[in-house]
């Protein structure tokens, strides 16, 4: 297995969100507007992924709600740094609930992808592995380097509490892998996958 790495120490998104995904694949996938949507998408269309194209800032909250209400199921949040900054009170919240099946992945690229590519807080000076130990998440950390991917899996599938994981990407934009637009299609085949009713 390569490590995609670069001399600044930042990772392809794509091969690290593969990666993740292949080793954990029993868990169910809240993805962040996108480019951490396209990523999740690129990697394999599944009934466990919900893709979020709007509702900016409310990934980490949909997965801390999607934890609570299934804590048999490991509950992974794939995001950017943008929209984890937007709803960053969230990790408030987590620290105070510690749901044990719930990791939050944040995909930073130290820019706001989505409008533009202006520089996000991450660049200026925002640790967000401290802002989440601050929260009350104690496993938190950084991530360089695509292969540890595993370890993060590891976490997932373990349920021993939440984890945090920062994973510097490169800053480039792959080619958009568009996942379904329908949402009431994708909300109605995440809750059939959890044997839930459909309406």
């Amino acid at each position: 297995m390569s490590t995609h790495v670069n001399a600044s120490g930042a990772v392809e998104r794509r091969a690290f969100v593969s990666q993740l995904i292949a080793a954990a694949p029993d868990a169910l996938v809240i993805s962040g507007l996108g480019s951490p949507s396209y990523d999740v998408f690129a990697a394999g269309d599944r009934d466990h992924n919900f893709y979020l194209w709007g509702a900016m800032g409310g990934a980490a909250a949909m997965g801390l709600g999607l934890a609570l209400a299934q804590p048999a199921r490991s509950v992974v949040v794939i995001t950017g740094d943008g929209e984890q900054l937007m709803g960053v009170g969230t990790l408030g919240t987590i620290g105070a609930k510690q749901p044990k099946n719930l990791t939050i992945v944040v995909l930073d690229n130290g820019h706001f992808g989505e409008t533009g590519m202006q520089r996000s807080h991450t660049s200026l000076g925002t640790d967000l592995v401290a802002v989440a130990r601050g929260f009350g998440i104690k496993d938190a950390f950084s991530v360089r380097e695509t292969d540890q991917a595993s370890e993060v899996a590891e976490r997932v599938k373990a349920r021993r509490g939440v984890a945090f994981a920062q994973v510097f990407i490169l800053p480039d934009e792959p080619a958009r892998a568009l996942p379904p637009r329908d949402g009431v299609h994708v909300k109605n085949r995440f809750r059939a996958a959890l044997d839930l009713p459909t309406f």
